[in-house]
């Protein structure tokens, strides 16, 4: 299996790219983003892209892919609807769109949020913005389109957030969220689970295309 992935040296694409690298049934992964991983293996390339809205000069590197995991997301804190829609909705549709002319055949995962609003109505705008582009990526004629809506996540095998208050928040937390794990059983994943997870419904897909937390924890064997 060709993997390309997206947002890679974010929390959950460090894992997923860890879990890729890992599985003797991949056989190439690369990466598209602005900065490098820094992690270097025989079968991956990084893409060094610095404008993820438009793809046009680097199509021919975006052809031959299976599955394509869309890892990149931001918080909403502090933005309008206007700036959050472009760097949500916007830059993941234009992926998307361009990935479904060059690879029809390809599976194509985004990692949303719990409590994504898939009626577009809510009160709650980062929601409504999700539920859109899920509705929207759902509505593209890949092979198949998978959303993950993972709730709270523990980040594993030395993986942290690029995001100062959320470093600050695992590392609080980090004694304790094994713990909250089996007293919870399904409202907490790891890193390490979605990695599982997304290679598991790229091979063989899933029953539904909406998947929370507690679909992705049965996934991930």
């Amino acid at each position: 299996m060709r993997v390309l992935l997206f947002g890679a040296t974010g929390m959950v694409g460090q894992g997923v790219l860890r879990e890729c690298l890992l599985d003797g049934e991949v056989a190439f992964v690369q990466t598209v983003g602005r900065t490098a991983t820094g992690v270097a293996q025989p079968k991956l390339r990084e893409l060094l892209h610095p404008d993820l809205w438009h793809y046009g000069a680097i199509e021919g590197d975006l052809t031959g892919f299976d599955a394509c995991f869309f890892c990149l997301g931001t918080s909403s804190a502090g933005k309008g609807e206007a700036e959050y829609t472009r760097i949500t909705y916007d830059l993941a549709m234009a992926a998307a769109q361009t990935l479904v002319r060059l690879n029809p055949h390809m599976t194509f995962v985004y990692v949303s949020g719990v409590g994504a609003d898939s009626s577009e109505q809510g009160r709650v705008m980062w929601a409504r913005v999700r539920g859109r582009l899920e509705n929207a990526l759902m509505r593209l004629p890949f092979r198949g389109v998978y959303i993950f809506r993972p709730g709270a996540i523990q980040p594993l095998h030395g993986i942290e957030s690029k995001t100062k208050s959320y470093r600050l928040l695992y590392r609080l937390l980090g004694p304790v969220l094994p713990l909250l794990r089996r007293a919870f059983p399904g409202r907490i994943t790891t890193t390490e689970r979605i990695g599982r997870a997304m290679l598991r419904v790229a091979r063989y897909g899933a029953d539904r295309q909406i998947l929370e937390s507690r679909d992705l924890e049965t996934l991930a064997v």
